[in-house]
C-alpha cells in the first residue's frame, strides 16, 4: 500500500511538514536512512500541512527530509510477552534482550471504560505500610497520589510499594517512569531483578533527558500495557508512575512548541483535559481493576500550584510527604493530618478501624 510522503518545513522538537510526491513504502527519493524518528501528528495547518512533535532526539534532522504518514497512531506491543522487560514510549525494547515476542499491539490513545463497565471501589488495598494502612487506606482499583517537594522520599516509597505488593500481592505491575531520573529507572531495574519480582512487572521509561513528546506519552504507554492485562485477562494491575508533574510539565513544553496561549502560572490551557484523558482509563471495570500510585512533585512545596491542583479530583487518596517530618529523620515522612482517603468510613473499613483512626488524628 503506498503511503503519503512529506518533506519537513520546520525543524525542532515540534516539527512542520508538507505534502510531498506519494511513494511506496520506504521509498523515500534516494537518500541513506539513518535512523527512524517518529513524530505525532498534533495539527493539521490545511494546505497539505501539518505540525507535529517528535517523540525522539531531533538532533540532526534537516529541512527537507522526506516523512512518511504512517496512517495510524502510536503502537506499543502488549500480552504476556512483556513481562519483565524494559520499554521506551514506543514499545521498543531498551534492556538489550532483543525484541518482544508478540504480534499483538495496541495504540496508545484509547477511549475510557464506559459508565456502565465501571465497578465501586469498596475493597482495602493493603500496602504493609503502617500509618498508610491505617490512617488514609488506599482503594482497590483506586487512584494514589503521594505528594511531596523534592527530595522527601517519593521514589523511595514507592519502591518499598513495589516491593511489598510484588511478594505480599503476587499480582502484575506496570511502572511508568515519566520525567524522572535515569539512574533511579537503572536501580530500581536492579533491584527488582535481584529480588525475583522482575518477571511480573513491565517497566517503560521516557526520562528527563528525553524530549516533551516523549515524556508526553511515555505514561499513556505504560497505561496500554496494563490495560490489556485487566480488559483480556481480568486481572489486577497495579500501576505506578513516577513522576505525575513531569507529564504536566511536559504538555507545557509541547503546548509552547505548537504555539498555544499559555494559562495559569505559564501552564498549557488544556491541562485538565490532557489529566482527565489519562486519569480516567485508570479505574475499576466489570473485568478486572488498575490500581495506580502516582508520585506528584509539587512545586516549592506549593499544593495549590496548578499541576498537583489538577490531580487531586481524580484521587481516591493522598498520601502528602512533609519536609519538617523528613528533616527529623522520620521516614516515610507521611503528613498524618493532610493525608486522606476516601474510603475511611465505618462501612469500608470497619467501626473498630474508623475509631482507631480518628483518635490517633486527634492526639496529633
Amino acid at each position: 500500500m503506498a503511503r503519503q510522503l512529506y518533506s519537513l518545513s520546520e525543524e525542532g522538537d515540534g516539527a512542520a511538514a508538507e505534502r510531498g510526491e506519494g511513494g511506496e513504502d520506504g521509498e523515500a527519493t534516494g537518500t541513506t536512512t539513518t535512523r527512524t524518528l517518529v513524530v505525532e501528528v498534533q495539527q493539521h495547518l490545511g494546505d497539505d500541512r501539518v505540525r507535529g512533535v517528535a517523540m525522539g532526539s531531533t538532533d540532526g534532522l534537516q529541512r527537507g527530509a522526506k516523512v512518511t504518514d504512517t496512517g495510524g497512531p502510536i503502537t506499543v506491543p502488549v500480552g504476556e510477552a512483556t513481562l519483565g522487560r524494559l520499554f521506551n514510549l514506543l514499545g521498543e525494547t531498551i534492556d538489550e534482550q532483543g525484541e518482544v515476542d508478540t504480534e499483538e499491539r495496541w495504540p496508545i490513545h484509547r477511549d475510557a471504560p464506559s459508565v456502565e463497565d465501571l465497578t465501586p471501589t469498596r475493597e482495602i488495598f493493603e500496602t504493609g505500610i503502617k500509618v498508610v494502612d491505617l490512617l488514609a487506606p488506599y482503594a482497590k482499583g483506586g487512584k494514589v497520589g503521594l505528594f511531596g517537594g523534592a527530595g522527601v522520599g517519593k521514589t523511595v516509597l514507592i519502591q518499598e510499594l513495589i516491593r511489598n505488593l510484588a511478594q505480599e500481592h503476587g499480582g502484575l505491575s506496570a511502572f511508568c517512569g515519566v520525567g524522572e531520573r535515569s539512574r533511579e529507572g537503572n536501580d530500581l531495574w536492579l533491584e527488582m531483578k535481584e529480588s525475583g519480582v522482575l518477571e511480573k512487572t513491565i517497566l517503560v521509561f521516557g526520562q528527563m533527558n528525553e524530549p516533551p513528546g516523549a515524556r508526553m506519552r511515555v505514561g499513556l504507554s505504560g497505561l496500554t500495557m496494563a490495560e490489556y492485562f485487566r480488559d483480556q485477562g481480568g486481572q489486577d494491575v497495579l500501576l505506578f508512575i513516577d513522576n505525575i508533574f513531569r507529564f504536566v510539565q511536559a504538555g507545557s513544553e509541547v503546548s509552547a512548541l505548537l504555539g498555544r496561549m499559555p494559562s495559569q502560572v505559564g501552564y498549557q490551557p488544556t491541562l485538565e483535559t490532557e489529566m482527565g484523558q489519562l486519569q480516567e482509563r485508570i479505574t475499576s471495570t466489570s473485568k478486572g481493576s488498575v490500581t495506580s500510585v502516582q508520585a506528584i512533585y509539587v512545586p516549592a512545596d506549593d499544593l495549590t500550584d496548578p499541576a498537583p491542583a489538577s490531580v487531586f479530583a481524580h484521587l481516591n487518596a493522598t498520601t502528602v510527604l512533609s519536609r519538617s517530618i523528613s528533616e527529623k529523620g522520620i521516614y516515610p515522612a507521611v503528613d498524618p493530618l493532610d493525608s486522606t482517603s476516601t474510603i475511611l468510613k465505618p462501612d469500608i473499613v470497619g467501626q473498630e478501624h474508623f475509631e482507631v483512626a480518628n483518635a490517633v488524628k486527634e492526639i496529633l
